[in-house]
């Protein structure tokens, strides 16, 4: 799966938000999107899931139009995961990965043999059998991003796009979110996802794109980002990145 996003643009009334963006996004691969509020990450996300339409430039899957993909094809494409999700009904968690399977069931039918044995692999590869009987609403926030991330891959998205997916989280479940993720980049699966936290990125992105005020100032491996004053420029102090004695990118504010 490729994606692609070519001269992007983008604005709310006169904020042009979105300035002639370009970024293309290949399987397997992890990228992070930093930057400080009001960069345009989350309207980039927003674009490419088109929860909005641009007002100029292209996103492809594959060579075809996000925009003129039908809502069941692009579900099938890309699953959208946003920052908290709550749900209005006391629902367990098997049933909540169940929901997954709607974009390709017919009006009416329920999910029958097949989705219940793909719901047991997808538990399976995300290590959460222990949470299958559990309300959604008696798991932590972390449990509940990997669920949603389950419900994603039971629409067959090989398209992951997260919001934020580690705020509200403790350190932990931070991690254990971001190192699924690399787990599922591994198998195929690409991502893109926002985050105000450049060590996280760092550690647990193939990618890193460093946005400031609607464009890309940065787009690369976290090692090219050692030496470089990207961040320090962005973010408007200094930040050193350096490579740990165990060959880690970290950040150093000063």
């Amino acid at each position: 799966m490729i994606l692609e996003i070519k001269d992007l643009v983008f604005g709310y009334k006169d904020n042009e938000v979105i300035k002639g963006l370009s970024l293309n996004i290949g399987g397997g691969e992890v990228v992070s999107l930093l930057g400080r509020n009001g960069a345009g990450k989350t309207t980039l996300l927003r674009l490419i899931a088109h929860f909005l339409k641009p007002q100029g430039g292209t996103i492809t899957i594959d060579g075809k139009p996000v925009g003129e993909m039908k809502l069941q094809e692009r579900a099938c494409c890309m699953a959208y995961i946003p920052q908290i999700s709550r749900s209005a009904f006391p629902y367990s968690v098997r049933t909540s990965i169940l929901m997954g399977a709607s974009n390709r069931l017919p009006f009416f039918r329920t999910p029958g043999r097949a989705e219940e044995e793909a719901v047991d692999q997808i538990i399976g590869l995300l290590g959460i059998g222990k949470l299958a009987g559990r309300n959604m609403e008696n798991i932590s926030g972390g449990e509940r991003q990997l669920v949603l991330i389950a419900r994603a891959l039971l629409q067959n998205a090989r398209l992951l796009i997260l919001d934020e997916p580690t705020s509200f989280l403790d350190y932990s479940n931070q991690i254990m979110v971001l190192e699924k993720i690399g787990e599922l980049a591994a198998r195929g699966y690409s991502c893109i996802y926002s985050t105000h936290n450049p060590e996280l990125a760092l550690m647990h992105s193939t990618r890193v794109v460093v946005m400031d005020g609607g464009v890309i100032r940065f787009d690369g491996a976290p090692e090219a980002l050692v030496g470089n004053d990207v961040l320090s420029e962005v973010y408007g102090r200094k930040i050193d990145v350096m490579r740990t004695e165990r060959g880690n990118i970290v950040c150093v504010p000063q």
